[in-house]
């Protein structure tokens, strides 16, 4: 069905396509129909920071900001769904237009900045939210208008206020569309803000009598020292998961084409390469104590197990689904337990 709804949503911008998708969606589920958009995958139980999901296929944040359409997303046969990423006070983000597909490239490029309702709406949204058929992860992240060295508010009070709802809670240091947001990977800066955050989910868990996991999401243009800085100060504070990546700043794969010129982050098929080498790196300097999350540049079930043998425990989609639909789920999460259930290979990942 998506193979035919996709010439025209292609041929509308894209952010008022991403609307439109959502909407439709949320139709299709809350009147039954949504069987006709995917086939369910069957059951792949994968245990992840202390959790069990159904399967190891998720939505990455970014997509349903507000988390407004859980159960619809859901219902298309993820494991997980992450919401968000959202941010204390709303925000309306940058100036339009902010998204921009590169289709040669199977491609987007998104300024969107952090646009949201705000925490309080997001928090009604999930409070309505049922999540019978899968785990829920809040990505939360700072305001525009706070500096760095207030930022740990900001995601204090976000996680405070998820704390409760979420099955998993994710910390976006790594947008390339908020100014300087970045600058929090830097060790030090890591370090401290991490730190505070894992004394904060402590607390929490014993006011709450129940330890949500905390991940922390990464990007992709990390150099092989920022990546064992990072590994160093994640596995000292004993976070509970990774992911990899972000988006990149790089258009190294899409010179020359339409749009490449635009800033924001890249998603899609180009982010495949620079995305699996961080997530390889990382699961190489981490303890397997701590699980990754692989995303970036999945558009097809051998992307999937590519991450997979990576080192990715569990993986995510965005732009993919924007290319090839909701079928990509299933496809994905059989890929995966085809590699799950072949002889082992050691367990080493593929050479590049």
């Amino acid at each position: 069905m998506y193979g035919f709804a996709r010439p025209f949503l292609f041929g509308m911008d894209p952010e008022r396509a991403h609307g439109l998708t959502l909407d439709a969606l949320e139709t299709a589920y809350r009147t039954g129909l949504n069987p006709l958009l995917s086939r369910k995958p069957a059951p792949l139980p994968t245990k992840a920071f202390g959790l069990t999901f159904p399967n190891p296929v998720g939505l990455a944040a970014g997509l349903d900001k507000n988390g407004k359409h859980i159960d619809a997303l859901l219902s298309l046969g993820f494991g997980f769904v992450e919401v968000g990423t959202v941010t204390p006070k709303p925000q309306a983000g940058n100036p339009k237009p902010r998204m921009f597909r590169l289709p040669e490239h199977e491609a987007i490029i998104n300024r969107l900045g952090f646009n949201n309702e705000g925490l309080e709406a997001l928090v009604r949204n999930v409070e309505r939210a049922q999540r019978r058929t899968g785990l829920l992860g809040i990505n939360i992240g700072k305001n525009k208008d706070t500096p760095n060295d207030a930022a740990e508010g900001d995601y204090m009070y976000c996680l405070s206020r998820v704390y409760a709802l979420a099955d998993y809670v994710t910390v976006n240091i790594s947008s390339p569309n908020t100014a300087g947001l970045r600058e929090l990977q830097e060790e030090q800066a890591l370090r401290r803000l991490v730190g505070t955050l894992r004394e904060e989910q402590e607390r929490l868990g014993a006011k709450h009598g129940r330890r949500v996991p905390m991940l922390v999401k990464v990007a992709p243009d990390l150099s092989e020292s920022d990546v064992d800085a990072a590994a160093r100060v994640l596995a000292d504070l004993e976070v509970d998961g990774v992911i990899a990546t972000n988006t990149t700043v790089s258009r190294i794969h899409v010179e020359g084409a339409e749009h490449a010129d635009e800033t924001g982050g890249l998603s899609g098929r180009p982010l495949m390469g620079s995305s699996t080498t961080i997530l390889r790196m990382l699961r190489t300097r981490l303890p397997e104590s701590i699980p990754l999350i692989g995303v970036g540049g999945i558009l097809a079930g051998a992307d999937a197990a590519t991450k997979m043998a990576a080192g990715a425990t569990l993986v995510q989609l965005y732009t993919g689904l924007v290319y090839r639909g909701p079928s990509l789920v299933h496809e994905c999460v059989e890929s995966m337990r085809r590699r799950k259930e072949a002889p082992s290979r050691g367990n080493l990942p593929p050479e590049d």
